[in-house]
């Protein structure tokens, strides 16, 4: 259980090339831009996008969801 902890924390998975998908092409994954895990920081966007971002976010989010009954907690 201690292992699986372990390996499973997000500072240990953020320097793992498996769980950041820095083996994949640029072309697919550029990492310049943003790394896949940045701070482990739930809500963080808040920080970085707009309100127009985000609206424009969740009318997309909406659209492609729409019909299914996946369900995600996006606030804490």
């Amino acid at each position: 259980m201690e292992k699986i902890l372990h390996h499973t924390s997000f500072q240990q998975m953020k320097k793992n090339p498996a769980t950041t998908y820095e083996t994949m092409p640029a072309a697919l994954m550029d990492h310049s831009l943003s790394p896949f895990l940045r701070k482990g920081v739930s809500g963080d966007w808040k920080n970085y996008f707009t309100v127009a971002q985000n609206e424009c976010f969740d009318k997309h989010y909406q659209e492609q969801m729409a019909g299914s009954d996946l369900c995600f907690q996006m606030e804490v």
